[in-house]
């Protein structure tokens, strides 16, 4: 039995063991995924209340099993108690032999992303006809954008590594609908998918099949059966009874349509007396744009490009680029080695704005219990699995 502390109260909760083996199967697990106060100050501020939320509102993973320290889960979910296995790698998995199925591409899809691209270059043409407020709005959307994506769909719902109250949930829950990147449900499931079976057909992006596939690709063409068999699956009960996931589930084509493109759009016109045309192209598409490749970003140059400090089995890397335009999500190789843990890395704030904002919420009452990896956990694993180009801070 391992130890967690919360809050300064222990509790004994099991945890999942798993032996680390030969390469390709102790660490082929990979993947995915801003302040919304004061966008400049907020970002010293909350590094500073940081580093007192981590001293009372963090989950120390204590004496962790091998398992653990290569990736396992120590602790329950965000929402409740139970352990979350689904994000922790399938050495069991092989994929079939004989000829792959044939590739089917999706036109309807091909022809929308291109012409959002070809909007997006646009935007960036007309930038200068911009008002600096509808730039300082973009830059606000797009953080709130991410935000959506990193600190929910990614840290919250789909690795349960904080627990969040209903008011940030559903704050969430919004800023999700403005990245416009599946709803919650779709998105946590297909994130667990890529973790459980990464690099392989089960993968929806396996970066195995090159950096376009990985990035763009994967979305244009027709899933791996092996994926949506995997998907079909995994245990997605704690979704499933999250009333905020399944509304957002529900409403989420109206909820994309007011979030992403005409709040976006009309807030610069009402407010300041923007155009409509250029709100609809800079803070609209251009904005919109952006986000989906920074996320994507994290699931192509992540897995092929930087080094592997952590475990140098799996193709996940560090990636600064990545870490800087996902506000966060590009310590890539520490994320697959230990997925549970809620600031994707062991440096805090450092180029991490996601995990900047939890920790305010978490100092504001309205987040919890963020599982944190312990020092001599992560430098045993460096040892034994990294590719000796650790570097502390």
């Amino acid at each position: 039995m391992s130890k967690l502390y919360i809050f300064k109260c222990q509790y004994d909760l099991r945890t999942v063991n798993f032996e680390h083996t030969s390469l390709g199967t102790a660490g082929r697990r990979n993947r995915f995924a801003p302040c919304r106060v004061p966008v400049f100050r907020s970002i010293f501020w909350t590094s500073v209340l940081s580093l007192l939320v981590n001293r009372n509102a963090g989950v120390k993973v204590g004496k962790m099993s091998q398992t653990q320290a290569r990736g396992g889960r120590a602790a329950g979910d965000a929402l409740g108690d139970a352990p979350i296995t689904e994000d922790i790698f399938d050495d069991t998995y092989k994929e079939k032999e004989g000829p792959k199925p044939p590739r089917q591409i999706v036109w309807k899809n091909v022809v929308l992303m291109s012409l959002l691209h070809v909007g997006a270059v646009y935007g960036l043409l007309i930038i200068p006809s911009a008002s600096l407020m509808t730039l300082t709005w973009s830059i606000l959307c797009f953080l709130i954008s991410a935000l959506g994506v990193t600190a929910g769909a990614h840290r919250l719902w789909s690795h349960r590594s904080y627990k969040a109250s209903l008011p940030l949930r559903i704050f969430l829950a919004i800023a999700n609908s403005m990245a416009f990147q599946n709803d919650i449900f779709e998105w946590a499931r297909d994130h667990r998918v890529h973790h459980k079976y990464s690099e392989t057909d089960a993968d929806p992006h396996n970066a195995g099949r090159g950096f376009f596939f990985a990035h763009i690709g994967w979305l244009l063409v027709r899933k791996h059966p092996d994926v949506i068999e995997k998907g079909q699956k995994l245990e997605l009960t704690d979704l499933k009874q999250d009333k905020v996931v399944m509304f957002q589930r529900k409403y989420y084509k109206p909820s994309v349509l007011l979030m992403c493109f005409f709040i976006p759009m009309t807030v610069p016109w009402y407010l300041w007396g923007e155009s409509l045309w250029v709100g609809y192209f800079v803070p609209g598409l251009l904005r919109y744009t952006l986000v989906l490749n920074a996320t994507w970003l994290v699931n192509s140059a992540a897995h092929m490009w930087g080094n592997r400090p952590y475990d140098k089995s799996i193709n996940p890397r560090e990636n600064k680029f990545v870490t800087f335009s996902a506000i966060g999500e590009g310590f890539h190789n520490y994320h697959h080695t230990f997925p549970y843990d809620y600031a994707t890395s062991e440096f805090g704030c450092k180029l991490n704005l996601t995990t900047c904002f939890i920790d305010l919420m978490c100092f504001l009452g309205l987040a919890k219990e963020c599982k944190k990896v312990p020092r001599e956990v992560i430098m045993a694993r460096v040892q034994r699995t990294g590719d000796g180009s650790y570097r502390s801070g």
